[in-house]
Parts: structure tokens; sequence; C-alpha cells
């Protein structure tokens, strides 16, 4: 098994696979651990074509599923157990869903005895404490819920909004206010530009303003 990691990268030679968190949680499952593991490791694999085209792969994804469900977690739990913040559930989900896909991404570039490393990065995100977004949320979170549902939730739980989604039911918004900058930016094209596969919820971000090689 011959090693990259300390392979030039040519200017060009990155791409970026995005997909949502909702991709990690088949039709008919529940979400759990073994569910979203099935559900990435055929992703993986299909993504070692474009390894093997002698791309630099970044992976990044959404977790709005994930953190929706943490969230719900937290607020039928807040008597019991202390409130974690928002960004705080964010982190944990991009934690645990990078390294299911750390696993099964590892796995299949070993099977084929490509010898790349997989890296899952926990980022922060700049923004500004008076963007009018955190007073008017429009980020769905969760799962979907009929309209029933909604209106009993809406009871129970005043501070939460709910709006209809896509024709498909009724989800749960939080802020999303706009980022000014990713703090680790440079760890990440450091990552990238050493060979590995770097797996980072917030890079489309850095995208927006062209990805450079790290010098």
């Amino acid at each position: 098994m011959q090693s990259r990691q300390n392979a030039k990268v040519n200017e060009g030679s990155v791409a970026m696979v995005a997909f949502g968190g909702n991709a990690f949680i088949k039709e008919g499952h529940k979400g759990t651990i073994e569910d979203q593991r099935q559900a990435a490791n055929p992703v993986c694999g299909n993504l070692l074509s474009v390894v093997k085209r002698s791309y630099e792969l970044v992976i990044t994804h959404g977790n709005g599923p994930q953190v929706g469900n943490l969230l719900f977690q937290r607020d039928m739990t807040r008597n019991v157990i202390a409130e974690m913040p928002l960004d705080v559930l964010v982190a944990q989900t991009e934690g645990s869903l990078g390294y299911i896909l750390q696993q099964e991404m590892l796995n299949h570039l070993r099977t084929q005895q490509i010898g790349k490393y997989v890296v899952t990065m926990i980022t922060q995100v700049l923004v500004d404490n008076d963007d009018p977004a955190f007073l008017k949320p429009t980020k769905p979170v969760g799962p979907f819920y009929s309209q029933t549902e909604s209106q009993q939730i809406c009871v129970e739980h005043p501070d939460w909004k709910m709006i209809e989604h896509a024709g498909r039911g009724y989800r749960r918004v939080v802020p999303s206010p706009k980022p000014q900058r990713v703090i680790q930016n440079h760890m990440i094209r450091a990552l990238i530009y050493a060979g590995n596969v770097v797996i980072d919820p917030k890079f489309r971000l850095i995208c927006l303003a062209g990805l450079r090689k790290y010098n």
C-alpha cells in the first residue's frame, strides 16, 4: 500500500461532494447509529471513484435532522439534564456524523489499498451578534410533523417556531445567521493539500471565497 501523505497536490485537483443530513436516514428508519452507518457505507464506496481519478476529496454534509433530534431530546429532559446550547449540539453532530463517515471511508480506502488518511474537522464560524436572523428563524431542523402534530408541539413549546416545509409536512426552524468567517480555514486547506480526505460540514463556506494552495 503506497502512501500519498507527502504527495504534491496540483491546483484545481480538489473535489467537494456535498449532501444533506437526510442522506444518513433512509425512509422508514429511526436514525440509529447503525441506520446511519448503513446509509453512509455505499455513499463512501461511490466516492472512491473521485479519489481514484486523483482528486483530493472533501466531504461536506448537512446535519439538520440530527440536530433537530438532539434539540428534541434537550427540550424533553431540560428539567433533569443540563441544557446544551444549539452551537454545542451542532458540534456534537458534526463529530458523530464525521466519525461515521470517517470509519466507512477509511474502510473503503484500505480495502482498495489506497494509503490516504481521513480527517474530520469540527469547525467554528464567526457571526454577527446583531444579525437579524436571530429574530427570524428560517433553518429547518428535526423530523417532519403533520399539521396537527405541529400545532400540538407549539402549544407544548411556545418558544418553538414551526413552518410548512416543501409540502412534506411541518418542521421546526432555528436561526441561521450569515457566516462571517470560518476560523479553521487555514487548517482545512493544510489538511487537504497534505493529501488527506477531509470531512468538514462548513467547507462549502470556504469555497465561496475560493480555494487556493496553502502556503
